[in-house]
């Protein structure tokens, strides 16, 4: 079975859902660098308030600070993850490939959630998050509305700032020039590794092609 997987895709692909299903179903951690900013954030910490200034505008955190928290989580919790919004540039690539290595414990999986611009402008439009737990959703699907609790821990749903239009429009851009590449350069680096899945299919039709992959000798 697979043991580091990074889950690829752009933004509203379903990687957070995807991931949680995947930590339940088979015990591997799920690491988000958004969760884990998201709540440096709302307490305030030196390192919430820095990446806070670039979420606000759809903008991705510097390498520098994702870099520091992915390796501080790994320093902590060990080499067993399925990574969901990290690397998120090149760089942060080439970083996670050459810690990984040092570690002798090099990536075994990556899967790239493909999902058309118009769907992702749709799921974002109504899309409800908790800051508490990281869990996302879909208010029309789940029954669901800003400010009522989180079915999971019951702290307030909110609809975060980046998942506004005008964030989401930039966010598309920002994932097309830097994120993307990441995509080719794994390509060149590992592409046996590299699976390629339709994130525009049902949750659980995608969460089968996944669970497949991860027991993919």
């Amino acid at each position: 079975m697979k043991q580091r997987i990074v889950l690829l895709g752009p933004p509203a692909s379903g990687k957070g859902t995807q991931a949680d299903r995947l930590a339940a179903k088979f015990g591997i951690p799920h690491v988000s660098t958004g969760v884990l900013l998201r709540s440096e954030c709302a307490r305030g910490t030196i390192l919430g308030q820095a990446a806070d200034s670039w979420t606000r505008q759809g903008l991705l955190v510097p390498d520098e600070l994702a870099i520091r928290i992915i390796t501080t989580w790994m320093s902590e919790h060990g080499t067993r993850f399925i990574f969901d919004g990290f690397p998120r540039s090149v760089a942060q690539a080439e970083h996670l490939d050459l810690a990984l290595s040092g570690l002798a414990a090099p990536l075994d999986l990556l899967i790239v959630l493909d999902l058309t611009d118009e769907e992702i402008r749709r799921r974002t439009s109504s899309r409800l998050s908790c800051l508490n737990c990281g869990a996302t959703f879909s208010a029309p699907l789940d029954t669901l509305a800003e400010g009522w609790n989180c079915p999971r821990c019951g702290a307030a749903l909110i609809r975060r700032d980046d998942d506004r239009p005008e964030a989401v429009e930039k966010r598309l851009e920002v994932y097309r020039e830097l994120t993307a590449p990441v995509i080719g350069y794994y390509e060149q680096t590992s592409p046996h590794l590299l699976h390629r899945v339709n994130a525009g299919e049902g949750s659980d039709a995608v969460f089968t092609a996944i669970s497949t992959l991860v027991f993919l000798k």
